[in-house]
């Protein structure tokens, strides 16, 4: 048993020690016999995690050969040296480019044109030798493009230091901060810059402002945890932004880019449950607010009467079915996109005239992005597309004549024919009667006879839409005969405000539900069945796949859990850690009963049961600040003392990244290759 001086025999699942932790809160007594997981310095923690990778290793040995194969495939659908659509910005293209066998991009430009000599700004290569774990954060270039500020994280905790780099020379000027958020922004001046800084908690709380001639001082604390700071600009860059946002309430200060001694200008005071962001165009500021509007509106006020709330003109009204997910704002144009029916649609509307047009697009089920557009004053609008068939495809759009200029297509070096699957909608019956949509693709020729694989794979939460895109990866699944799908479960944000809403809080049930219900619909339909039937999801997708096999282990046959949330209980009540108290207006403040009763019914480590549980992966990561690593390694210690059945349990830690697993291109497809593997092995497949 580890932690009371065991050996380790890699044959046998390793059994982490119990040493009850009691603890109470109203009248309700609860023991956490791995509490002691927490202690991230503690050579037994270490020598548990360790073991149970070997353990990992030692139960996925056979399948070695499949996750090459696998690996082999993935190599084969990504084009290993690429490029990017170069972005104009005054007289420079701006890219990066990969090359075959380097794990991370190349940051260039070329001046005048793109068929000017290259020039390498940034080389995360070359940054990275000696690290293994190297993440850029922000690449932020001066306005007169000769410096570069760029952020570095070397652990993945998500603390950045940042530095500032001479284009011209190479050279590193005398500037090296540390515990940053890698959120930069440059004053016009090209000699000042903001910058936020990260307290105990890993929040950015400080705005400081930097002047490379010397002298630096603080422009904006925020006292209150429940809110993040992060810097933006309008892109007639004529102001700079502090954004000051918890996840129901906001509010936006504006300096002067041209000032570099300006003071911040409080737009609107925060009121609890409001949210809005602001933007500049002509002399106006552009207010997208849920204030009366759930679904939030646009409205817009001169620049000089902007404190002035019966100045505001409506532009966007309120709509029940449709969210205004964001805006851009050109000299004649604005752009809104819209999120309805779980697509996001582009709106564009001549603000010479005020008449308007969509972007028609032909698939059923699709997802649209938007692409940097810096050019305040470009009549073409940069958007990507792509769906669940259709690789990512990045186009230019000229507003005038309403056309679609294509500028880079998604390359499958393998060969891919979009005609050869099928991508649909389909809409599940939640308990309470809800419609839940459900993504989903396959081959055609698919026979609804039940017996098909399936991965289904669901998040559900923060309002984060998952959108139906194109996944070269998620071809080697396709191709032997898996239905893939996408539960757009309550809480993500795919039907709106609303449809988040019913998914958090006291209503955080309905995710779980909503799942449930999405698996039975694939079932009733003939997409598959309980015993071919694999799930997936990360972070709060984690938590929804451990709520889930508590609640019905019989509906899968094995399940995939990327950096868990599960032991949602224990970190709510722990203010001490990385987002718990920004994290109340998501799950609650448990030192509340009501809510400590809804959390403590559904979370997953509280509600681990003596019953037969689906083969079960865990994947962590040890620096993770987001969910930290001691959540997947207390729940998997508990299942293994806990579950009746023999079915395989494995906790895989990376010992050095963080939430988003291995910053090296490579061993990312090597770490989804081992997951890939752990479903196609549990379900019967082989090399």
């Amino acid at each position: 048993m580890l932690g009371l001086g065991g050996s380790i025999v890699m044959s046998q699942p390793p059994i982490a020690a119990r040493r009850p932790h009691v603890t109470e809160h109203f009248g309700l007594r609860r023991v956490d016999d791995y509490f002691w997981l927490r202690q991230r310095d503690n050579p037994e923690v270490i020598a548990y995690l360790e073991a149970e990778n070997a353990y990992a290793e030692a139960m996925m040995a056979h399948t070695r050969p499949l996750q090459e194969k696998l690996y082999r495939e993935f190599l084969s659908r990504i084009k290993e040296t690429d490029l990017s659509v170069p972005v104009r910005r005054d007289d420079y293209y701006y890219y990066s480019r990969t090359l075959q066998g380097l794990a991370y991009p190349i940051f260039c430009r070329k001046r005048g044109s793109l068929e000017a000599e290259e020039e390498i700004i940034l080389d995360v290569n070359a940054l990275a030798a000696g690290h293994d774990y190297y993440d850029i954060g922000t690449v932020a270039v001066s306005p007169d493009h000769k410096l570069l500020a760029y952020g570095e994280d070397t652990d993945g905790s998500e603390t950045y230091r940042l530095r500032v780099k001479d284009l011209a020379t190479g050279a590193l000027l005398d500037v090296d901060i540390p515990n940053t958020a890698a959120d930069v922004e440059w004053c016009l001046n090209s000699r000042s810059f903001y910058y936020t800084v990260l307290d105990a908690s890993k929040r950015p709380y400080r705005v400081l402002r930097r002047h490379l001639d010397g002298g630096e001082e603080l422009i904006y604390e925020e006292p209150d945890e429940a809110f993040f700071v992060r810097l933006d600009h309008s892109k007639d860059r004529r102001y700079i932004y502090i954004s000051l946002g918890s996840h129901v309430t906001s509010e936006e200060h504006f300096l002067d880019a041209r000032d570099p001694r300006a003071t911040p200008v409080l737009f609107r005071a925060r009121e609890h449950g409001v949210e809005y962001s602001i933007e500049h165009r002509e002399g106006e500021f552009w207010i997208l607010t849920n204030k009366d509007a759930v679904n939030f509106r646009l409205l817009r006020v001169p620049a000089d009467r902007y404190a002035d709330p019966a100045a505001w003109q409506e532009y966007i009204p309120h709509r029940e079915q449709t969210k205004i997910e964001d805006i851009e704002l050109f000299r004649h144009h604005l752009v809104a996109y819209l999120r309805d029916q779980g697509l996001l649609k582009i709106r564009i509307f001549d603000l010479r005239d005020d008449s308007w047009h969509d972007i028609a697009f032909d698939e059923e089920v699709y997802a649209t992005f938007d692409e940097d557009n810096p050019d305040y004053h470009s009549q073409v609008l940069r958007f990507s597309y792509t769906s669940l068939v259709t690789p990512r495809r990045v186009y230019d759009y000229d507003i005038a004549r309403r056309e679609k200029r294509l500028l880079k297509e998604q390359e499958v070096p393998a060969g891919h024919d979009p005609d050869d699957y099928v991508s649909r909608r389909l809409w599940a019956r939640a308990p309470d009667g809800t419609a839940v949509p459900v993504s989903l693709v396959h081959k055609k020729g698919l026979r609804l006879d039940g017996s098909n694989p399936c991965l289904l794979y669901g998040y559900g939460a923060y309002g984060i839409s998952i959108d139906p895109g194109f996944s070269p990866t998620r071809l080697s699944l396709l191709e032997r005969g898996f239905v893939f799908a996408i539960a757009h479960v309550r809480g993500g944000g795919e039907l709106g405000e609303p449809w988040k809403n019913a998914g958090k809080l006291l209503q955080k049930a309905n995710t779980f539900t909503d799942f449930i219900a999405a698996a039975e619909h694939l079932i009733a339909e003939g997409y598959t069945r309980p015993d071919r039937l694999a799930i997936m999801g990360g972070s709060a997708g984690g938590l929804l796949i451990g709520a889930v096999l508590n609640m019905r282990p019989d509906l899968f046959h094995c399940a995939v859990a990327q950096v868990p949330f599960v032991d949602v209980l224990n970190t709510m009540l722990d203010p001490s850690l990385p987002l718990t108290v920004i994290e109340y207006d998501e799950w609650g403040n448990p030192e509340q009963e009501e809510y400590f009763r809804a959390i403590l019914a559904y979370s997953p480590c509280d509600n681990v049961k003596a019953q037969d549980y689906p083969h079960l992966l865990i994947m962590a990561g040890f620096n993770d600040p987001r969910v930290q690593y001691w959540e997947p390694a207390k729940w998997c210690a508990k299942l293994r003392a806990t579950k009746t059945d023999d079915n395989l349990l494995l906790l895989k830690t990376n010992m050095d990244a963080g939430h988003g697993g291995a910053s090296d291109r490579y061993q990312a497809l090597k770490e989804l290759a081992f997951e890939y593997a752990f479903i196609l092995d549990r379900l019967g497949f082989s090399a």
